[in-house]
């Protein structure tokens, strides 16, 4: 059984290497880097999301199936990258898709929402409805 404990140990050693590789790359840090905050006023839903070096016209603000957000798109590749007179010798600034997705409560207007980007920063201001224009879902049971 000894033999075999070499061969196990390498077979995780290249596991572990491989895995290190992809996370350190474009394709799972812009995954895993996308951060969202989203706080709540009393007259609104705000969701903040952290995009450094991408253009507006690379982001999509949508709303699925009524109720659900996503922030999503595209951070392309800048021409520098692809000039062949040139020698990288480190390449850390992300690019790739991103996407993120939030299910807004039954409050959300939805019909109503703004969107703000400035420095690197998307602003997303979902209203709120006023607790009279919420509609209620009571219904009286007679006793029998």
């Amino acid at each position: 059984m000894t033999p075999r404990v070499p061969q196990i140990s390498g077979t995780y050693r290249c596991l572990w290497k491989t895995w290190r590789w992809w996370t350190s790359h474009d394709v799972a840090s812009v995954i895993a880097k996308t951060n969202v905050d989203w706080r709540e006023t009393d007259n609104a839903h705000i969701f903040c999301a952290d995009l450094p070096g991408v253009r507006k016209e690379e982001v999509k603000v949508q709303i699925e199936d009524g109720n659900i957000l996503q922030i999503s798109g595209e951070h392309t590749e800048e021409e520098e990258r692809n000039q062949k007179d040139s020698k990288w010798h480190r390449y850390e600034r992300r690019r790739g898709s991103f996407s993120r997705r939030f299910r807004l409560p039954e409050n959300a207007k939805v019909d109503d929402i703004k969107c703000t980007m400035e420095n690197g920063v998307l602003t997303v201001f979902v209203p709120k409805q006023s607790d009279q224009d919420t509609p209620k879902n009571v219904r009286s049971i007679d006793i029998a």
